[in-house]
């Protein structure tokens, strides 16, 4: 047979309903988008479990209990491929601040690192040139960026204004005044470093940034948010997700698809032969049909899954996408190959026999 006559009949077959396509492409469609599904919302929901220890501060660890090179903690954004991407600034208690708003009560203040304001303002190009209040503090005393903030010291510019819940984290910042200082200025009592993801390094450079001779040999680290699990692994939780397995049973159900779409019309296949169709022209005919409806649910289950990633993923769409799909994409694979290899073990023998159990 021709390409073109090959091809014809397998269209002529789809839209006749001889391949009942429709239905087949129904199967690909809901096992891949089901399956698919299920693997983005396991992906999301990971992926929101890290957005939120990183949004409470979970993974910032800080040593305590020593003297603190403030110069060396600020450093610590800088230190290698080990601490891309990271924020560290150093702290240490500064003197209680009275507003002259309200002369009976007095806030308390840290001085910090230029390190340690973009670490709580989460930007590296974070305004140092004044003090830094929490939204509390800002709400009461009626503050923005910009104002001016009457003491009893003076008069101060207010840089920033920034988020401090309380989800667990360390509350000495949730109702203070934050002042930067010089980080060379004396030394400080405490180093924070906010990275992600965490690198089994940290702790040890953390120690890097103690002032020798100083008390150092009680120093210890520990968590700026100890209301999460210290060992969290994110790298981890993916690899071991339940839904890894997805693709495997995507597949195995394409198989199944694919073994039935062609079982049901064997009787038709090996009365072609029987005709003089060439077994090469009837395989072809086979991949172009199953080609059309798998082909078709295959891409309407990526697109489903794309809206659905792009719609929901709180980081990274794209991964969870990547994810995703590997489900329905195994599916067609499956539904391919088993139709191939099943059209494959049709033989003019077996018309007699196929007639006799029809």
């Amino acid at each position: 047979m021709r390409l073109g006559s090959v091809l014809s009949e397998a269209l002529r077959n789809i839209g006749s309903g001889v391949s009942r396509a429709f239905a087949m492409f129904l199967a690909v469609l809901l096992s891949g988008t089901l399956l698919g599904g299920y693997e983005a919302m396991t992906v999301i929901d990971l992926e929101s479990q890290a957005v939120q220890r990183i949004n409470a501060y979970a993974d910032v660890n800080a040593i305590v209990g020593g003297t603190v090179d403030g110069t060396a903690c600020d450093r610590l954004s800088d230190a290698g491929d080990g601490m891309t991407g990271s924020l560290a600034g150093a702290m240490r208690a500064g003197k209680q601040v009275v507003p002259l708003a309200t002369p009976g009560k007095d806030i308390s203040s840290y001085d910090v690192t230029p390190g340690m304001i973009r670490l709580i303002a989460g930007n590296a190009k974070a305004d140092v040139s004044g003090v830094w209040v929490p939204r509390d503090v800002a709400k009461d005393f009626g503050l923005a960026v910009g104002s001016a903030l009457q003491t009893r010291e003076g008069t101060t510019r207010v840089a920033g204004v920034f988020d401090w819940p309380n989800d667990g984290r360390d509350t000495r910042f949730a109702y203070a005044f934050i002042v930067p200082v010089s980080a060379s200025a004396s030394t400080f009592d405490e180093c924070w470093v906010k990275q992600w993801p965490v690198d089994g390094q940290t702790e040890n450079l953390l120690y890097a940034t103690l002032v020798a001779g100083s008390g150092s040999s009680n120093a210890g680290v520990t968590q700026a948010n100890k209301g999460f699990d210290a060992h969290y692994d994110a790298r981890a939780s993916y690899v071991n997700r339940s839904t890894r397995w997805m693709p495997w049973v995507g597949l195995a159900i394409g198989v199944l698809v694919g073994v039935f779409g062609v079982r049901r019309r064997r009787l038709e296949y090996a009365g072609a032969l029987h005709s003089g169709q060439s077994k090469g022209a009837q395989l072809l005919g086979i991949g172009v049909e199953t080609g059309v409806w798998a082909g078709l649910a295959t891409f309407a289950s990526c697109a489903l899954l794309l809206a659905y990633a792009v719609r929901m993923s709180r980081s990274d769409w794209a991964a969870v996408l990547a994810a995703a799909v590997r489900t329905p994409l195994a599916v067609f694979a499956g539904v391919m190959v088993a139709s191939l290899f099943a059209g494959l073990l049709i033989r003019e023998s077996q018309l007699f026999r196929f007639f006799k159990k029809r």
